[in-house]
């Protein structure tokens, strides 16, 4: 990043390209499931998640059926905070000031989240693969041809670490391929490493249309964000244009910043060099037994876990939903451990080169907050 401040130039991506954009694109191409190598820079998770949308509906249009306008997101999804992704996202207090502003022809998916069926899995959950079966229904009530895209998180960190059923993701594969329908995974929080592979669409061996990617894409260093496309959905948006005429009218001023394209070929470079992503995979183990070990704790309703990410649910306190996974998360934080809350939910994503004696430490710190608050 010094070095790309010291030697600045900026050529606007909508007519020409920073040498370092390129350089870029290709190592995320590279990190890709084979055929979604086409990359478009944006600066954020939220403006990755509007970008995939914008691009899914430009290629049904391009191909000349531009009917295909409805969106399907999935309940309590989080796609970031434009008016798309709230739109398509499912978490009720995001939505509700904006509710008579968001998208039209939006339709969601029902959670995967059912206690008394998974209730502290380790890994993917057997029960709840049938739940994809619901796009069929969606299909049926609107009819596949206005169907633009399906977008979920292929696991969904925000609302409080839900796990897809084992099953689920290449249902809801097969069924878009099935109608026609675009398929967008929201890897902000899945790429880069988490799961101990480069994407989620490489952990589950499910590859989609397009996939939107931030924070991990340049260790969150300065803002930058990314979609990457399949080559067919680019060469069809591309060739369906007139010839030196702009093919997507859609971008950002600041899309491949020099110094956020520098984070970015520094950071790829990184994990490679120092195998995080295997080095992020070793520790899945230790990982979930440690967090597992927390399930005699006080109020501990459900433990689940993937690879190095977990989610431990309390129970609610009467009448002040909330308030006990914040009291952990502040004495968690005075004791020098951070974790996250959402609702009664305490989640947990440490850096790809967290130590055993640090794992120790996390849950051990949450199990004495867990055993001082009431």
């Amino acid at each position: 990043m010094q070095k790309a401040l010291s030697t600045l130039d900026f050529a606007p991506t909508f007519q020409m390209g920073h040498p370092l954009a390129f350089e870029a694109a290709t190592k995320v191409a590279n990190l890709m499931p084979e055929g979604l190598d086409r990359i478009f820079f944006t600066n954020s998770g939220s403006e990755s998640v509007d970008t995939a949308l914008k691009i899914a509906i430009a290629y049904h249009r391009a191909r000349g059926v531009g009917q295909r306008t409805r969106l399907i997101g999935r309940e309590r999804g989080y796609h970031g905070v434009g008016f798309g992704g709230i739109s398509v996202g499912g978490i009720a207090p995001n939505r509700k000031t904006f509710s008579g502003a968001l998208l039209p022809s939006v339709d969601h998916l029902p959670h995967t989240h059912d206690l008394a069926h998974n209730a502290f899995s380790k890994g993917q959950p057997a029960w709840g693969e049938h739940l994809a079966d619901e796009l069929e229904r969606l299909v049926t009530l609107h009819d596949a041809s206005t169907i633009a895209a399906v977008i979920v998180e292929p696991l969904a960190g925000s609302t409080g670490v839900l796990v897809p059923p084992k099953g689920y993701l290449q249902k809801l594969r097969d069924i878009c391929t099935k109608h026609g329908i675009l398929l967008i995974f929201d890897e902000v929080i899945t790429g880069f490493g988490r799961l101990g592979k480069a994407t989620a669409a490489e952990y589950f061996g499910v590859t989609p249309d397009l996939m939107t990617m931030a924070k991990a894409i340049n260790n969150a260093t300065i803002p930058m964000g990314a979609v990457a496309a399949h080559r067919n959905v680019h060469d069809t948006i591309v060739n369906a244009g007139a010839a030196n005429a702009i093919e997507l009218f859609h971008g950002y001023t600041y899309s491949a910043h020099p110094v956020a394209t520098a984070a970015a070929i520094a950071t790829l470079d990184l994990y490679q060099r120092d195998k995080l992503f295997d080095r992020a995979a070793s520790k899945a183990e230790k990982f979930e037994s440690a967090a597992h070990a927390l399930r005699d704790a006080p109020y501990v309703k459900d433990i689940r876990n993937l690879d190095l990410v977990a989610g431990i649910e309390l129970e609610s306190r009467e009448g002040a939903p909330g308030a006990r996974a914040y009291e952990v998360f502040v004495k968690c934080f005075e004791a020098g451990v951070l974790v996250r809350y959402t609702g009664d939910i305490l989640a947990f994503s440490p850096p790809l080169i967290v130590e055993d004696d640090q794992i120790d430490q996390i849950f051990g710190t949450v199990r004495k907050a867990l055993e001082s608050v009431k």
